[in-house]
């Protein structure tokens, strides 16, 4: 199973409780590690995508966009440990050329590391756009002279699995392009739960639900 997760409600955690929005994402971080342990037990998940930063997200205060990309390099960093311990493979899409130096390092050092894990692929979505994604995907079929065809768009895409199951958590009701192509017959579930609040426990509902469901991809 490939699913993917859409993070969203640590701002409102943290004003809920009177603290910061960054206290928000470090809470937002530890829910992080919860769930991908889980998912790197349950045997009928292999894939694990997560939203953690957009191309939109960039409009966010500096401070709280510095903030982000110190909480992933200390992530990272950090949980080393618990991706080689659980067989956890890291890998990302979206563009992080526009990141630091440091944390570019820090990103293919956790890659390289990890490459050889196969109990649960870890995919974190940075400074990704489904939109910039896919425009990026023709251009590379253009660039090698390749017919424009399903089959190439997707080979082409950053990460061309579909996804089975996908999440969003905090009461929104959207996709805020995220795995558009990937999503086409994906199963959608969405939860009030803000994502600091987000439990393995809850995880594991949503699958037994969605093993409920029929999907039929368009046929009958």
């Amino acid at each position: 199973m490939h699913l993917a997760i859409i993070m969203d409600g640590n701002g409102r955690w943290a004003k809920k409780r009177g603290l910061k929005r960054i206290d928000g994402h470090k809470k937002g971080a530890e829910t992080v590690r919860k769930i991908t342990q889980y998912c790197a037990k349950n045997e009928e998940i292999s894939i694990l995508t997560l939203y953690a930063f957009s191309t939109e997200n960039w409009k966010r205060p500096k401070m709280e966009v510095e903030f982000l990309m110190k909480l992933l390099d200390s992530y990272l960093e950090k949980e080393l440990d618990t991706y080689i311990k659980n067989g956890i493979k890291f890998e990302t899409i979206g563009d992080i050329s526009k990141f630091t130096d440091k944390l570019k390092k820090r990103i293919e050092i956790t890659k390289e590391k990890t490459k050889n894990n196969k109990k649960l692929t870890q995919v974190l979505a940075l400074n990704y756009g489904s939109k910039n994604e896919i425009t990026r995907a023709v251009k590379k079929i253009v660039e090698k002279n390749e017919e424009i065809t399903e089959e190439n768009i997707q080979n082409n895409l950053d990460i061309s699995r579909d996804v089975d199951l996908l999440i969003r958590t905090s009461g929104e009701i959207r996709l805020s392009n995220f795995l558009l192509w990937q999503c086409a017959y994906a199963e959608m579930f969405f939860t009030n739960t803000l994502w600091p609040d987000f439990t393995p426990e809850e995880l594991d509902k949503i699958i037994k639900l969605f093993h409920l469901r029929e999907r039929r991809f368009g046929g009958i």
